[in-house]
C-alpha cells in the first residue's frame, strides 16, 4: 500500500481501544489520526499520548466523534449499540470506511447499518479473528452435512466484565449453523435455560454463556447425535489477534465500494450470505 491509512479509533481508553491504539501503532500501513472518549472523560481535550502516560503523540482526543472522523480515512469502533449507529450516520457522510466489531446490535441497529452502507463501506463481525471466521464456515458446512438428529450446542465463555450474551461471536456460530440446516436462527434459538423446561425442541440451537475471571474468548460448537458427539472449537488466549483483524479490515475496505460487507470478505472466504453475520 503506498499510502498510509489515517484511521480513528473511538472508544480509546478501553481495553480494546488501547490494543487498537498500539497495534496501529505498530503498523507500517496506518496511523492514527485521533480518538475519541465520551464527553466528560478526563481524556478529551488531551494529547493521547500525555493521556497514556506516554509523551506526545500528536493525536488529539475528542469527546465529539464527528471531529475524529472528519480527517480519517477510517474508523474504527467497538463501542456500544447506540454508539456504532450514530457513528455509522457520520462516516455514511464521511465516505469514510468504518469496521465495526460492536456486539449486542438489535434487528432495528441493523436496519440503520444497512441504511448507512448505502454510502459508506461497512465492515461488520462479531469477531475479527482469522480462526474464528474459518470455525465459522467449518460449522456451516457441518451444520449442512448433519441431519436434525444431531442437536446443536453453542458453548461460550468470556471474562467477567463483558455485558451481553449471547457473545457476538457466538451468534456468529449460530448463525452459521442456520445457515447449513437452511432455518432462520431468531426461530430456533433456545437459551437461558432454568427449572423445569422440558424437553430439548427439535432442531433447536442453543447458546450457553460463561462468565468469569479474565479469560478472552472461548467457544465450543457441540453436534451431539446418537452415540456420537463431533465438537469444534477456537480459543482466543491474546485479544491482539481482534485488534489485527480490525486492522486488516480497516485497509481492505480502501477503495471498495460502499456496503455492508463481513470479515469473509476481508479474509478471502466464500460469504455464508449476502449480509454480514
Amino acid at each position: 500500500m503506498a499510502e498510509s491509512v489515517g484511521i480513528a479509533v473511538m472508544g480509546a481508553s478501553g481495553r480494546m481501544g488501547r490494543m487498537l491504539i498500539d497495534t496501529i501503532g505498530q503498523s507500517d500501513h496506518a496511523h492514527l489520526v485521533a480518538v475519541t472518549e465520551r464527553e466528560g472523560h478526563d481524556w478529551v481535550g488531551q494529547d493521547l499520548g500525555e493521556a497514556l502516560g506516554r509523551g506526545r503523540m500528536d493525536v488529539p482526543v475528542f469527546g465529539d466523534p464527528l471531529d475524529a472522523i472528519v480527517n480519517a480515512q477510517a474508523v474504527i469502533d467497538f463501542t456500544t449499540p447506540e454508539a456504532t449507529v450514530a457513528h455509522a450516520q457520520l462516516t455514511a457522510q464521511a465516505r469514510c470506511v468504518h469496521v465495526i466489531g460492536t456486539t449486542g446490535l438489535a434487528d432495528d441497529d441493523l436496519a440503520r447499518l444497512d441504511a448507512a452502507a448505502r454510502h459508506a463501506t461497512i465492515v461488520r463481525a462479531g469477531n475479527m479473528s482469522l480462526g474464528v471466521n474459518l470455525l465459522t464456515r467449518l460449522v456451516q458446512q457441518v451444520a449442512a452435512a448433519l441431519d436434525s438428529d444431531f442437536d446443536i450446542e453453542v458453548v461460550e465463555r468470556h471474562h467477567r466484565h463483558k455485558v451481553d450474551a449471547p457473545s457476538g461471536t457466538a451468534l456468529m456460530l449460530g448463525e452459521a449453523a442456520a445457515a447449513g440446516r437452511g432455518v432462520n436462527l431468531s426461530e430456533v434459538t433456545e437459551s437461558g435455560r432454568d427449572g423445569i423446561t422440558g424437553p430439548r425442541a427439535e432442531n433447536a440451537i442453543g447458546f450457553s454463556a460463561i462468565r468469569g475471571g479474565d479469560i478472552v474468548g472461548e467457544h465450543d460448537v457441540i453436534f451431539a447425535g446418537p452415540g456420537e458427539r463431533i465438537v469444534v472449537s477456537h480459543i482466543a488466549t491474546d485479544r491482539g489477534i481482534f485488534a489485527r483483524g480490525a486492522l486488516k479490515a480497516a485497509l481492505w475496505g480502501q477503495g471498495k465500494p460502499p456496503g455492508h460487507y463481513s470479515m469473509a470478505s476481508v479474509l478471502g472466504l466464500s460469504p455464508m450470505d449476502d449480509g454480514a453475520p
